[in-house]
Order: structure tokens, then C-alpha cells, then sequence
């Protein structure tokens, strides 16, 4: 079943962020290379794909686990979790309808 992990970061998070993107990129690169990723990306502080210095306010994943267990458990294990960035971050379960 597919799970959607929405986190909020903590204010100011950008250089937290930059400091432990490629540890965070390659548990989701790994995810997709295992056919489990559906999306993943953050969410921009400001309407804009490029927000620059105003950084990101949160991340969306949805991906493939076998049970809100194991997805709370990959969740829990992020790299942006342990560097500060995240404040809150939800694991809910998932139903694709479209497309």
C-alpha cells in the first residue's frame, strides 16, 4: 500500500536542509530504484518552483511500505529528522485514484 509522509519544516530551515539533502535524496533515489516511489518533493516557501533564499516549508513523499509501521519506521530514520529540519512529519495511509 502506498503511504503519503507530510513533514513541516522548522522556520529558517534551508541551510539545515542543504547540509543533509544527499543523505535524505539517496534513501529516496533507493526507494525509486526499488519501484516503491510514487512523488517526493518539497513544498517552497513562497509561490515560486526556484524559492531561493526563502527555502522550503515541508516535504511530501508517497511511496510503497507494507504496512503504516514500516513507513512510520522510514519516516522516523530521514536524515532532515536527525539534522533539525523537520518539526512534525505525518504518515498517513494512501489511495491512488488518478491518474
Amino acid at each position: 500500500m502506498y503511504y503519503a509522509i507530510i513533514s513541516e519544516d522548522v522556520p529558517n530551515s534551508l541551510a539545515l536542509r542543504m547540509t543533509a539533502r544527499p543523505a535524505h535524496v539517496a534513501r529516496l533515489e533507493a526507494l525509486k530504484a526499488e519501484g516503491r516511489l510514487l512523488v517526493a518533493g518539497p513544498h517552497p516557501a513562497i509561490d515560486s518552483p526556484d524559492p531561493g533564499e526563502a527555502g522550503f516549508s515541508g516535504s511530501l513523499v508517497i511511496a510503497e511500505f507494507e504496512s503504516l509501521e514500516q513507513a512510520q519506521a522510514w519516516a522516523d530514520a530521514d536524515p532532515y529528522i536527525e539534522a533539525g529540519v523537520y518539526q512534525s512529519v505525518t504518515v498517513k495511509p494512501y489511495k491512488v485514484v488518478l491518474p
